[in-house]
Parts: C-alpha cells; sequence; structure tokens
C-alpha cells in the first residue's frame, strides 16, 4: 500500500496500479490459504501480555485492506477507468460501514458522489441509495450549527457546506430522474404521447417487483442499525420513471425542497456560480415539470416562474466577469419566452377569434425573446462589434438556433398594418436566408442545425411569393 500511495506521489499512476494490485492479490491468496488475521507489524515490539486478540488483528488487516480498496478506486479514476473506480469505491464504503473505519463527512460526501456516477449510469435506484445512506451517515456528524454560535466557526462552516453540496446531488438526482421519464414518453413534437404513457404504465408493474428484488441485494449499504434509517430515507422520492404530472410533482417537490436547502448555503454573494447553477437547476425542474402539465395556462404559469427566477440574475451579472453563464442565462429566457409564445398561440388557436388582450401577449412574449436571443447573439460579437465570420464548434448551435427562432418569431407577430406586416416577413427572411447561406459556405456546420436548415430552405422559397402578394395588395394601381 505505502509503495502504492509513494508512486502515486510522483505521478506514475501505472507503477502504483501495479503495488496496490499486488496488495490486493496478497490478501485475496492470504485469506484462500490461511485466513487467521496475522500479527500487526507492531506486535514485534510489544511484551507478551500486551499482544493483541484475534478480534483486534482482524479488525487491523482488514482496515489495510480497505484502504488497498481505497487507493485503488482513487488509481481507476485517475486512469479513466470509471466502472471500476465505482465499484472499488463501493467496495470501500461498505467495508468501512462493517468495521466502523469512516468521518461521517467525509464517508457521506463520498456516497453523494458516487450516487452521480450511478446518474450517469440511469441506475437510479442504486444512486438513491446511495443519497440516502449519504444524508442518513451525515446527520452522525452532530447536528448543523446554527450561524448565531461563534464557538468553531470553520468547522460549521465547513459542515454547512457539505450539506448544501449533498443537497446539490439530490438535485440532480430529481431532475435527471424527470429528464429521463421525459425522453421516453415524448413524441417527436416534443409533446406527452399518451399511447406511450399507456404502455410504459403496463409494462412498469410487470418489470419493477421483478427487477429491484433482484438489484437491491447488489447495492445495499450499512449494517442493520442504520439500514432502517436508510430505507426510510429511500421512500420519500421514487426510483422509477414518473408516468403522469402527479408522481412527477412529488419527485419536483423533493428537488425543489434541496434547491432551498443548498441555496441557504451557496448564496449570491460569495458563492455566484454555484448559486446560479443551483437556480439553473431550479429552472429546469418546472421545465420538465411543465412536459407533464395538460393544462397549457398552468404550464404557461410555470415557465413564467422559471422567467422570475432568472431575469433578476440576468440583470445583476456582468458578462466582462462571467461571459459563459451570461449567454447560458440569455439563451434559458429566450427559450423561455419562445415556449411561452408558442403554448399563447396554442390557447390563442383554440378561441372562436383572437382577442386584443392575447395578441397583446403573443406580441409581448415574441419580443421579450426576440431580445434576449439578440442580446446572446450580441455577446458573439468582438470589441468593435462584428458578428463573426465563421463561428466557434462550441457556440455553432446555439447561434443558428437563436438565428433560426428569430425567423420565426418575426413570422409570429401579429399585426394589422400591412406595412409593418411586410417589414417582420423581410427581417423573418435575412435570418432564414442567413442559415442557408452559413451552411452553404461552411458545410461541416450542416450537422449541427439539420432540421432548422431544412425548414430555413424551405422559407428562404416560400417568403418572396408571399411577400409579393402583399405588395400587390398594398399598391393595386402601380
Amino acid at each position: 500500500n505505502n509503495l502504492g500511495i509513494l508512486w502515486s506521489e510522483r505521478d506514475q499512476i501505472k507503477t502504483a496500479q501495479t503495488y496496490l494490485e499486488s496488495a490486493e492479490s496478497l490478501y485475496n491468496q492470504y485469506m484462500k490459504e490461511d485466513g487467521n488475521p496475522p500479527l500487526d507489524p507492531s506486535e514485534h515490539f510489544m511484551a507478551e501480555e500486551e499482544k493483541l486478540t484475534d478480534q483486534e488483528r482482524s479488525k487491523r488487516f482488514e482496515k489495510a485492506y480497505t484502504h488497498t480498496l481505497y487507493y485503488l478506486a482513487q488509481v481507476y479514476q485517475h486512469l479513466e477507468m470509471i466502472e471500476k473506480a465505482a465499484q472499488y469505491c463501493h467496495t470501500t464504503l461498505k467495508r468501512q460501514l462493517e468495521y466502523c473505519g469512516y468521518y461521517p463527512v467525509e464517508w457521506a460526501l463520498n456516497a453523494a458522489t458516487l450516487s452521480q456516477y450511478y446518474l450517469s449510469k440511469q441506475c437510479f435506484m442504486e444512486s438513491r441509495h446511495c443519497l440516502a445512506a449519504a444524508s442518513v451517515i451525515f446527520s452522525q456528524a452532530g447536528q448543523v450549527p446554527s450561524a448565531e454560535d461563534n464557538e468553531a466557526e470553520q468547522d460549521q462552516q465547513d459542515l454547512r457546506q457539505r450539506k448544501a453540496e449533498i443537497a446539490r446531488c439530490w438535485i440532480k438526482y430529481c431532475l435527471n430522474l424527470l429528464q429521463s421519464a421525459r425522453k421516453l414518453l415524448e413524441d417527436n413534437v416534443g409533446e406527452l404521447d399518451p399511447d406511450r404513457q399507456l404502455e410504459l404504465k403496463a409494462q412498469r408493474k410487470k418489470e419493477e417487483d421483478e427487477k429491484e428484488n433482484g438489484r437491491k441485494k447488489a447495492v445495499l449499504f450499512g449494517t442493520s442499525d442504520i439500514y432502517d434509517s436508510v430505507l426510510a430515507m429511500e421512500e420519500k422520492v421514487s426510483s422509477v420513471y414518473p408516468l403522469d404530472f402527479q408522481e412527477a410533482r412529488e419527485i419536483f417537490l423533493v428537488g425543489q425542497n434541496y434547491v432551498q436547502e443548498a441555496k441557504e448555503f451557496f448564496q449570491v454573494d460569495g458563492y455566484v456560480t454555484d448559486h446560479i447553477e443551483i437556480v439553473q437547476d431550479h429552472s429546469a425542474l418546472f421545465k420538465v415539470l411543465a412536459f407533464f402539465e395538460e393544462d397549457y395556462e398552468r404550464r404557461c404559469k410555470m415557465h413564467k416562474r422559471r422567467v422570475d427566477m432568472l431575469e433578476p440574475l440576468c440583470a445583476d451579472l456582468n458578462p466582462q466577469y462571467y461571459l459563459l453563464i451570461s449567454r447560458q442565462l440569455q439563451f434559458e429566457l429566450a427559450d423561455t419566452y419562445y415556449e411561452m409564445m408558442d403554448l399563447k398561440v396554442a390557447i390563442g388557436n383554440r378561441l372562436e377569434e383572437l382577442d386584443s388582450h392575447t395578441i397583446k401577449k403573443i406580441n409581448s412574449l415574441a419580443q421579450l425573446a426576440i431580445k434576449y436571443y439578440e442580446l446572446f447573439l450580441d455577446s458573439l460579437r468582438n470589441p468593435d462589434k462584428v458578428f463573426p465570420e465563421k463561428l466557434e464548434e462550441d457556440v455553432l448551435r446555439p447561434a443558428m438556433v437563436a438565428k433560426f427562432h428569430i425567423a420565426r418569431l418575426y413570422g409570429k407577430l401579429i399585426t394589422s398594418d400591412s406595412k409593418k406586416q411586410l417589414e417582420n416577413m423581410q427581417t423573418s427572411l435575412e435570418y432564414y436566408t442567413f442559415l442557408v447561406d452559413y451552411c452553404e459556405k461552411y458545410p461541416d456546420a450542416v450537422h449541427a442545425v439539420e432540421t432548422e436548415l431544412e425548414l430555413s430552405k424551405e422559407m428562404v422559397g416560400l417568403l418572396p411569393t408571399r411577400m409579393e402578394r402583399l405588395r400587390a395588395k398594398l399598391c393595386p394601381f402601380i
């Protein structure tokens, strides 16, 4: 073990791996061939009556092996053998609980981090189990002290931060579970598919019972004394895909509670980036919940909640220092207004006739969406305010989507003034044309915007004819 640590500190990870793997096989071989706890090295310097009991020897030997697994988990992580690293991490955590060799805060953080690996593999049951165990073990670290108590201020600060970090892992869990369910349930235009919903509900009943029993045995942490607490914690949130609004809402509410908990520590003063990321996750929770909501008006209200939490952040942020986050917020606000405008159009289409209030609302939402898309596109300009001739790979798709959406938004603006309508169509055409011309000039951009490009080409073909007709109406005597 010590040679493994030595070589890993010298950044010779492969050499460290060799020593640690030989330590692992040494343990396995010894247990197979002998099995009795060996002498502890320190016993060679002890008087006979001070010698350790077999129980103590066994404890020390097992602790040394737990260290082997712990170091191997880190070595595999370094070598990007992620799956193996996760397995070793899981075994280490399990053994630490078994042999009571852990610090609650450190253990809880490692378990919460492991939950994020399971999340990336869409193993929601395993992920939830890790998080539930993390929360239970963390509570052993003593109550998180209140801010008023000045004693050991730094320790308290650390505890509050760790608690908030575990809360953030729970937020990711709820968000990922909802988003994965959305992917399963959406049709080709991104709406909820009722037939698929019924089919999945029938299938779930059958499968879940068998699957859960089989997998449960493999991942369980802990000894009987904490197992009940972990189970109680798990029961607070589902680990199966929500298939309707009610089920989605229950997961959403758990996520939202953890958002409040995380925000208590990660406040905007001092933790700008963390605070904004948590608010963005909160917004994403609302966005995915809206997918399950059938009532368009209520869905619109959910998007309005997103706007209310994101707009103040966007207004207060200095793009000079936070360019990337600033762009993310501008784009998300534009998308949210765009979605609200689409919903208002859908509500309007159900009416016999569009009333002035609905028209005003549609136009106002469209203009706000345009405003934020334009702000995003302006952030790509150079100091001389010139838009780049060739876009960087990381902003290519968002920039093209922004151009495409602006084109579509100008087409959605409702006006009785034909001259204004002609101007809007002209602007719309210019944005569609930008997309088509750009992809002709840089064919490698096509893969990023295939659908948008196809529709843009169509509109570039159709709009001039429509504009001609409108012009003819405007000037019948010319």
